[in-house]
């Protein structure tokens, strides 16, 4: 694979995703998943290529890397029990030695994982949210929590679909036993014991960290939000109706009733998300940033927020509960996504070398 810079008057970058050997051998431009980014980048006088990861070819990976001016990554946290440790490591390396690297692997660590659930808590889009460093911290301060009040929702600190995030309430009469749902698609819930639960939780603490416990929201079944960035810039919203954290219906987990809804994809400026739009980057954006210590260059080219429907304000209007913020995979998109991409992509290569 060619990794020379085209000509000096022209930028490139590598769009980075996980695949096999065959999939680094046959993934062009125009058959990749991300041809629409690569068509908005062409558009726009940048030279993409793709770079199609795995531990085994890693070396070969660096070395592409190495011969662009910038590398975008759409890379999930876990897939098929591969975690990012490994790529990670790698792009920061890479980074070091001159490409630019969004997202880089330490912006996610501040706010690509469900620990920003916790650290923006106070912000408008916060809620009565609890961090577990450890599993003794877990099992002292948890059990308690959960007597205390209604449903909570515990999340893995680092993970993508579903993987980790456990609905969990208190079963009337008994201390000991809870009625648990994980997040995984098909999933049923399950009377255990709390101890039970602790058990399987345990092993977040090993790469992820820590274990972040949220209020359930009610308005769960009215479905989720995903307001799309590009860098401080809202880039369009998603709709869904989901079924993640919500019982399935008697016929079973498989049925067409328990399946989620289409995402509905909507433009920067559709009317239903006005006011979340202002919120976004007028207050909330700017407001992680401070908190975090992320600076505007460093924010992803693409991420998302993920919304769900809080409670009502005393006019009746919606209020929004943050979820999670996806940075490291952020994929499928609006159609008007990747020009905003390019956009941005563009106005940071001006920036390095």
């Amino acid at each position: 694979m060619d990794t020379e810079r085209l000509s000096p008057s022209r930028r490139t970058i590598a769009i980075v995703s996980r695949g096999d050997a065959a999939a680094r051998r046959d993934t062009t431009a125009q058959n990749s998943r991300f041809v629409r980014v690569f068509e908005a980048l062409a558009g726009g006088g940048i030279d993409a290529q793709p770079a199609v990861y795995d531990e085994s070819f890693a070396d070969a990976v660096r070395d592409q890397l190495l011969g662009v001016d910038g590398v975008l990554v759409w890379v999930d946290p876990i897939h098929q029990g591969k975690t990012r440790a490994a790529l990670d490591s790698l792009l920061r390396e890479v980074a070091a030695r001159g490409p630019w690297v969004s997202a880089h692997p330490d912006v996610i660590l501040k706010m690509g994982v469900k620990d920003v659930l916790y650290r923006t808590r106070h912000l408008g889009w916060g809620t009565d949210t609890h961090r577990y460093d450890s599993a003794a911290d877990f099992r002292v301060n948890f059990p308690s929590r959960l007597r205390a009040g209604g449903p909570r929702v515990l999340k893995q600190n680092r993970g993508n679909g579903g993987q980790g995030v456990w609905k969990v309430e208190a079963l009337p009469g008994s201390a000991a036993m809870v009625r648990v749902l994980h997040a995984q698609h098909a999933s049923i819930p399950e009377d255990i014991p709390l101890d039970t639960l602790m058990a399987r939780c345990e092993p977040y603490f090993g790469w992820g960290g820590c274990i972040i416990d949220q209020a359930f929201q009610p308005r769960l079944p009215e479905g989720m939000i995903r307001c799309y960035m590009s860098g401080s810039k809202v880039a369009g919203f998603g709709q869904q109706l989901i079924k993640a954290l919500v019982p399935p219906p008697p016929e079973g987990p498989d049925t067409p009733e328990a399946q989620p809804g289409p995402r509905i994809m909507h433009g920067p400026n559709a009317p239903p998300f006005r006011a979340l739009r202002r919120k976004m980057e007028d207050e909330w954006t700017p407001q992680m940033m401070a908190v975090l210590g992320i600076a505007a260059p460093a924010l992803p080219v693409i991420w998302d927020a993920d919304f769900l429907y809080g409670p009502r304000d005393a006019d009746g209007a919606d209020t929004y509960v943050l979820c999670e913020i996806n940075a490291s995979s952020c994929f499928a998109i609006p159609d008007e996504a990747p020009a905003a991409i390019a956009r941005t992509v563009g106005e940071r290569l001006q920036k390095v070398r």
